[in-house]
């Protein structure tokens, strides 16, 4: 998975977190089953918790390296022991799955849900899943050229209706004695 991907989604997940984190505490209370379910559906369908797969295996291989780098000879037992308890804390994933779920239901309405699971599990989103951030990397490099360009644009015509408003306030030559105007210096 992509960077841009994870962090798409880490935002999205954020944000519905926070409306989540802000909301009454008794909302927990007002979601049906069925409303909790479509969340999760789409929370599975948009694959909204992928980007913290790797949290208790980068926590893990970190303590397992602080831990062997101030006690050297108890490797093979740091290493076991680590690897058993955060195989035993794997089962709280489920915990994060039930968060995002209940982040979603109080955002989506049950049909919202329910139309976000079918969308992204059909052939369609699944390719959106997995192209957009291709075409989010060529959407950015086009609005990059586009807006160098605009703002290239917007300078020039400025430079140029300043000039003339500013070749038009200047006072006029003043006439020579044969009244005519001055010829312009040649280069």
């Amino acid at each position: 998975m992509t960077l841009h991907n994870r962090v798409r989604r880490l935002s999205a997940i954020l944000a519905a977190s926070a409306v989540f984190a802000f909301s009454s505490p008794a909302f927990s209370q007002d979601v049906s089953d069925g409303h909790l379910k479509a969340a999760r559906a789409a929370v599975a369908a948009i694959h909204a918790t992928d980007p913290f797969d790797n949290i208790l295996p980068q926590a893990a291989a970190a303590l397992q390296q602080q831990l062997i780098q101030k006690n050297p000879d108890m490797q093979e037992l740091i290493g076991r022991t680590i690897s058993e308890k955060a195989l035993a804390l794997a089962s709280r994933r489920a915990d994060l799955e039930k968060e995002a779920a209940m982040a979603y239901a109080k955002v989506f309405s049950e049909k919202e849900l329910t139309d976000i699971a079918a969308f992204y599990n059909s052939d369609s989103g699944k390719k959106l899943l997995d192209s957009g951030p291709a075409v989010t990397r060529e959407l950015v490099k086009a609005a990059d050229i586009w807006q160098n360009g605009v703002a290239r644009d917007l300078a020039q015509q400025v430079g140029e209706t300043l000039a003339a408003a500013a070749k038009a306030a200047a006072p006029a030559a003043p006439a020579n004695a044969a009244g005519t105007q001055p010829e312009a210096p040649k280069n």
